[in-house]
């Protein structure tokens, strides 16, 4: 199942206070962006996932996350699903343990 136009919508508008996010299918999902670096992905089935690593994933778990497959990607929490602030404060912590 490949996503739908309204799915890619839905994850660059959350996002869009990170900056410029641009998006890239793959594999029927996709990967978002910023400043040419993966920072999430989107599963076929539309379900957002942000790259984490170290602390944040505790905390990300700690909010209902689940892991995505074997891969370093969390289920955004459905609170940050609904506000957009918050996806982008969670956005910003996954993107600075990467670095």
């Amino acid at each position: 199942m490949a996503l739908a136009d309204a799915d890619i919508a839905f994850a660059t508008d959350l996002f869009s206070d990170l900056g410029r996010v641009t998006t890239r299918k793959m594999f029927g999902g996709m990967c978002l962006y910023l400043d040419g670096g993966v920072f999430a992905l989107m599963s076929s089935d539309g379900q957002l996932y942000l790259k984490a690593k170290g602390d944040i994933v505790t905390a990300l778990t700690d909010h209902g996350a689940t892991q995505f497959h074997n891969m370093p990607y969390w289920s955004v929490p459905d609170a940050a699903l609904d506000d957009p602030m918050e996806a982008c404060t969670l956005a910003r912590r996954t993107i600075a343990s990467l670095m």
